[in-house]
C-alpha cells in the first residue's frame, strides 16, 4: 500500500542563489565609476588614491550585494576573504616597489667602477668613486659578528633546551626576550661607552662587530631553540636507549637535524645587522678610504656609505646612494642563496 505525498519536496529552504561572475563585474564596474566621480567633484587625485579607494569601494559594495543576494553568511565569508587577499597584495607590491624602485635607481650607478673603486680623493659631485672600501668594510664586520654570534647563540640554545631546567634558565630567557626588542642604536651606545670610551680603544671595524652581536645574539638564540623543540622526542630516546651520552647525542643527533633550521635563524640575524646603520655609525666611524684591517682605525661600511651619499645635495650622490643600497641587497640575497645551498647538503639523510 502506497500512500501519496500531498505536496511535492521543495527545494532546500537553506539554498540561497550565488553571484555570478556578471555580478562580479558589474559590481566592480560601479566602485571604478563611483572613484571616479569622487576624483571629478573633489580635490582627489594620483592614480595610487584612485586605486585604494575603489578597492575600498568594491569590497563594501560587494559585501552589501552579496548580504542582499547570497545570505549575510556568504557575504562574510567574502568579505575576510576579500581583507586576506587585499593585505596579502599590498605586502607584496610593498616589497615589489621597494625592490623594483631600488633595482630601476641602482642600475644606472651599478658598475665595475663602483665596485672596484673607493671614494678616496673624489669629490661628491664627482661622478666617479664608488663603494669597494664599504663593501670590504661590511663583509669583514658581519663576518666577525658572525663568527662569534652564530656559535656562542646555538650553545645558549642548547643549555635552554637541553639542560636548562631551574632559575638560571628562566633567566637566561627572560634577557633573551628583552634583547630581543633592544633599539639598534643602544647596542651602539653600549659599544661606545665601554669599548671606545671606557677601555680607550680606537674606532674600528672590530667595534662596530661588537654592537652588530649584540643585535644578532636574540636572533640566533631564540630561532635556534625553536628548531630544537621541534628536533622529535623519539630521536633523543632512541640514543639514549643505545647507550649514548646525552653530549654525543645532542652534537650527533640533535644539532645535524635542525640543521637547516638553524642556518636559516642565522641567515635571518645576519640580514637584520647587514644594513644597521646607528651601532655603524657610533662605532666603526667610517671611512674614505680601503682598510682591509677591521682591528685598526676607521673603516668604511655600506649602511654608512649609504647614509652619507644619500645626504649630499647633488644627483651623483644620490645615485651612488642608490647603487649601494642595491648593492647590499644584493650581498643579502647571494649569502642567503650559499646558505640555503649548504643547509640543503647538510641535512641529515
Amino acid at each position: 500500500m502506497t500512500v501519496a505525498l500531498e505536496e511535492p519536496l521543495g527545494a532546500n529552504p537553506l539554498t540561497r542563489p550565488r553571484l555570478t561572475w556578471v555580478g562580479l563585474a558589474a559590481t566592480a564596474l560601479g566602485a571604478v565609476a563611483i572613484t571616479a566621480l569622487l576624483f571629478l567633484v573633489t580635490p582627489l587625485s594620483g592614480y595610487v588614491a584612485f586605486v585604494l579607494i575603489a578597492a575600498v569601494l568594491y569590497v563594501i559594495a560587494l559585501t552589501v550585494v552579496s548580504a542582499l543576494v547570497e545570505g549575510w553568511r556568504h557575504a562574510k565569508d567574502r568579505l575576510m576573504m576579500n581583507v586576506l587577499l587585499a593585505t596579502v597584495l599590498f605586502a607584496v607590491l610593498a616589497l615589489v616597489g621597494v625592490l623594483g624602485y631600488t633595482v630601476f635607481r641602482g642600475l644606472s650607478r651599478f658598475d665595475g667602477t663602483f665596485l672596484t673603486h673607493s671614494m678616496r680623493s673624489v669629490a661628491e659631485a664627482d661622478p666617479d668613486g664608488g663603494a669597494y672600501h664599504a663593501i670590504i668594510g661590511t663583509l669583514e664586520q658581519v663576518g666577525i659578528a658572525t663568527a662569534i654570534a652564530a656559535p656562542l647563540g646555538i650553545l645558549v640554545a642548547v643549555y635552554l633546551v637541553e639542560y636548562s631546567s631551574g632559575r638560571l634558565g628562566r633567566v637566561v630567557s627572560f634577557l633573551v626576550d628583552v634583547m630581543t626588542g633592544l633599539p639598534s642604536i643602544v647596542a651602539g651606545l653600549f659599544v661606545l661607552a665601554l669599548w671606545i670610551v671606557l677601555l680607550a680603544q680606537p674606532y674600528s671595524g672590530f667595534a662596530g662587530s661588537l654592537a652588530l652581536i649584540v643585535l644578532m645574539l636574540p636572533t640566533v638564540i631564540r630561532s635556534t631553540e625553536e628548531m630544537l623543540k621541534l628536533v622529535p622526542a623519539a630521536l633523543r630516546e632512541a640514543s639514549y636507549a643505545l647507550g649514548i651520552a646525552k653530549w654525543i647525542t645532542v652534537v650527533r643527533v640533535v644539532l645535524p637535524t635542525a640543521t637547516a633550521g638553524i642556518v636559516t635563524g642565522v641567515m635571518l640575524a645576519i640580514s637584520r645587522v647587514m644594513g644597521e646603520t646607528a651601532p655603524v655609525l657610533l662605532t666603526v666611524f667610517g671611512a674614505q678610504s680601503i682598510n682591509f684591517n677591521p682591528f685598526s682605525d676607521p673603516q668604511g661600511s655600506l649602511p654608512l656609505f649609504v647614509f652619507t651619499e644619500a645626504g649630499q645635495p647633488n644627483n651623483t650622490a644620490l645615485d651612488r646612494a642608490w647603487a649601494g643600497a642595491l648593492t647590499l641587497i644584493l650581498i643579502v640575497l647571494l649569502l642567503n642563496l650559499i646558505a640555503r645551498t649548504v643547509a640543503r647538503f647538510a641535512r641529515v639523510k
